[in-house]
């Protein structure tokens, strides 16, 4: 099997005995899930994937106890988060384990020797190629930190739990922020359906909690760990109730709603990715009740229109800034 990103094309082409060696936070590629080892990812596609060819995965912030030969971290687009699992990666493994990252230049891993030399720990390049660099480490001592990278900022009366690889992380985005101007105008005119929301692609879950205040029964969704940690502090944080779960779109949300709201992603890393977004409104109308609605808040210049008039027949513009707007779609009482 051939490797298909930059990153995997580097390892491949290594002399290194990878086999039983610990993955952390990869990207879907057929090179690594057709191989050996075992993958620790925040992100649950591509735990899934792994899991589906027979692997070993673990999802979450945490890992059982492992003692893999050694473990390669792939350096995300966020130095901070990357930081975060390198330092956490380096207090789970026993004292003295190989660790290699990888990552490519435009993605900042040129950073990681100054981040090991904060850590106190060695660094040495093992290869340069296809725009990516392979460093080299070993693990530490210590123990993870579980309030490692946690922070908090307060916005529309509510305090938010962030941290990094959320999106947003720290602040409150346009388009949320557009969002929330149109969930209040609706609000106060009595248009907003009173039954069970769900919250896909929850963030650090500033719309859950905020539906929460307003009296709604709340489900949040994230395919991220980060985030559903992210939003279970939130609803936490606020003395609201709610339930966040990790699930890619709705592959674990088996309920249906009166209301879907989401900011939804279509970014993975630096790649442009429309397929969660298109799955959402595809199979919004099933888990929607018979009159149910979805609002969305989407970056202008995306293809939204024509999946939202394939699933519903039908929709509207509630708020356009040019840049974002929201959409609102009903499922017909037919």
């Amino acid at each position: 099997m051939k490797a298909q990103t930059p990153p995997c094309e580097l390892l491949a082409r290594q002399d290194a005995d990878y086999r039983g060696w610990l993955w952390v936070a990869p990207p879907r590629d057929s090179w690594l899930e057709s191989g050996e080892g075992v993958v620790w990812s925040a992100d649950l596609a591509v735990v899934n994937a792994w899991r589906a060819a027979g692997r070993e995965a673990h999802a979450g912030l945490t890992l059982p106890p492992l003692a893999p030969p050694g473990a390669v971290l792939f350096w995300p687009k966020s130095h901070a988060q990357g930081e975060w699992w390198l330092r956490t990666l380096s207090a789970t493994l026993p004292a003295g384990t190989p660790i290699q990252v990888v990552g490519e230049h435009q993605g900042g891993i040129k950073r990681v020797p100054k981040v090991l030399a904060a850590m106190a720990h060695a660094c040495r390049k093992l290869d340069n190629a296809r725009r990516c660099t392979l460093f080299a480490t070993e693990a530490g001592e210590g123990r993870p930190d579980p309030e490692a990278g946690w922070e908090q900022f307060e916005t529309h009366g509510l305090a938010l739990a962030t941290h990094p690889g959320v999106f947003g992380h720290g602040k409150l985005d346009e388009g949320t922020r557009l969002l929330l101007e149109t969930l209040a105008a609706l609000d106060a005119r009595g248009e907003l359906p009173a039954g069970p929301t769900l919250d896909i692609g929850c963030g650090d879950g500033i719309l859950a909690a905020w539906f929460a205040r307003q009296g709604h029964a709340v489900t949040a969704t994230d395919v991220s760990a980060f985030a559903v940690a992210a939003t279970q502090r939130t609803l936490a944080l606020n003395q609201l109730e709610g339930e966040a779960r990790q699930s890619d779109v709705f592959e674990a949300v088996p309920e249906r709603f009166a209301l879907i709201v989401s900011n939804p992603p279509f970014h993975q890393e630096r790649a442009v990715d429309y397929g969660p977004a298109a799955r959402l409104i595809e199979e919004a109308p099933a888990h929607l009740e018979a009159g149910g609605v979805l609002l969305l808040v989407v970056n202008a210049f995306l293809p939204y229109p024509d999946w939202l008039t394939a699933a519903f027949g039908e929709f509207e513009t509630l708020a356009d800034n040019r840049r974002y707007r929201v959409y609102r779609a009903v499922k017909s009482r037919r």
